[in-house]
């Protein structure tokens, strides 16, 4: 993830494969996970297809299991930072992306470093940030 540390964010990668998140990103001292996947499957419709599933035929993702999925569209050399609550409660087994629509359901996370950066998922003078899941 080279675009990450170019948005100055610190990364470190899991010792072996068990983990079910691919990075953590330290920001403020604490870490976040994310899970990282990718695509170049794109349809007629222009949309580039990301399978979420951690491989074919395992259980889908679940609550806990990240914080945030990383999804980079290949040929567009685009980013996705989308939260793991949008994920995990629609139970979504892919995404389907947009490089350059933005009115698509994804749009709002095209390149969001900054959800990386400024993520908390404790309450903070009382309020969530709405990119949090609930706990």
């Amino acid at each position: 993830m080279a675009r990450a540390a170019k948005n100055g964010l610190r990364l470190a990668k899991p010792w072996g494969d068990s983990s079910r998140y691919d990075v953590v990103v330290e920001t403020g001292g604490h870490f976040v996970s994310v899970q990282v996947k990718s695509t170049a499957n794109r349809q007629p419709n222009g949309g580039y297809v990301c399978g979420v599933p951690p491989c074919p035929g395992s259980e889908l993702y679940k609550r806990g299991d990240f914080d945030f999925l990383a999804a980079y569209v290949i040929p567009e050399d685009v980013w996705f930072i989308i939260p793991a609550g949008v994920i995990v409660c629609r139970k979504k087994t892919s995404v389907t992306l947009y490089a350059n629509n933005l009115a698509s359901d994804w749009a709002v996370y095209r390149e969001a470093w900054n959800l990386l950066r400024d993520y908390r998922c404790r309450m903070t003078d009382g309020v969530r940030p709405k990119y949090c899941p609930s706990v």
